[in-house]
Parts: C-alpha cells; structure tokens; sequence
C-alpha cells in the first residue's frame, strides 16, 4: 500500500459530489438531517458549519463586521471569508438563507409524527416503550438514580434524552 493515497480525477471528485448531494437530498426532515450530519462530522466540524451559516444569516440581514464580531465572536477574517464566499459562490447559501427565513422548524412536528410511528408499531419500539413503563412505576429513589446514571453519560443518544425528560416530568 502507498504511503499517499491516489489523487481523484476530476470526473471522480464530480461524481463522488453528486452523490454527496443525493444522500443529503434524500433526506426528508430536519431530524433525519440532524442525525446525518452528527454521523458525518466531528462535533468541532459541525460547529464550524453552524458558524459560518450564523456569519452568512447575519452578512445576508446586512449586518457590519464589528457587530456579527461581537455577537458571534469571531475574528474578521471568518467574516471576511464567508462573505467573499458568498460574493464569489454563495447560491446555496441565498437559497438556504431564503428558505429558513420563511420557515421556522417546529421540533414539535417531528415530535408528534414520531410519536404516531410508535403508536402504530409498537412492537418495533418494546425497548422504548417498556423503559417507559419501568420508569413509570418506579419510586421516587430510583429515578433520582436512574437521573444521575443519565447524567453521567456525556453524549446523550435521542433515547437518554427522552427518558431523562420523562422521568424529570414524573418527578413534578
């Protein structure tokens, strides 16, 4: 095996980009994207995205340097390269920047079709829904330890997440 890996042709590089772009395209909501994305990039690559895409909304609102600076905290030279980006390329990002303009996600809608999913096949969802029933009928003590194991983790899958709120509501 060689030390460097074999360069790409450029009619490799093209078709490699289509099919990135399909694989995003395929996607339907903003969960299924989400959950994309935190499989692809690291938690710092996926950071970085977000601040560029937060520098754009902002150049785009028509806002100066000093101010997405100070909000963001960033250095001018990030703004800089975001706005010649979107000055030389920036279509995507128009597109993006125009769309989310006009709709805002509501996480509720994810939610409930989620939801009616389960509803509707539950026994492709028993782990779930028995943790549930286990939470449920259990005392006082042991959800607070239930809470602390759920605090210990330090990256919460969707499932965590959703039994540490269920067992903070069975607390109130």
């Amino acid at each position: 095996m060689s030390k460097f890996p074999r360069v790409l042709t450029k009619k490799e590089q093209e078709e490699l980009f289509i099919e990135f772009a399909q694989a995003l395209a395929s996607l339907h909501s903003a969960v299924e994207m989400a959950n994309f994305i935190k499989d692809l990039l690291s938690e710092p690559e996926t950071m970085m995205l977000a601040r560029r895409l937060q520098i754009a909304k902002l150049l785009y609102k028509g806002l100066n340097y000093r101010e997405i600076k100070e909000e963001l905290k960033v250095s001018f030279g990030t703004i800089a390269r975001v706005q010649t980006w979107m000055q030389i390329y920036g279509e995507g990002y128009r597109t993006v920047l125009e769309r989310v303009s006009r709709k805002k996600y509501d996480p509720t809608k994810d939610v409930s079709d989620w939801k009616k999913v389960k509803r509707r096949y539950p026994l492709y969802f028993w782990p779930e829904l028995l943790l549930d029933e286990i939470i449920k009928s259990s005392n006082k003590k042991q959800k607070q330890k239930l809470l602390a194991v759920l605090a210990k983790q330090k990256e919460k899958t969707g499932l965590s997440k959703e039994l540490e709120h269920i067992l903070k509501s069975a607390q109130l």
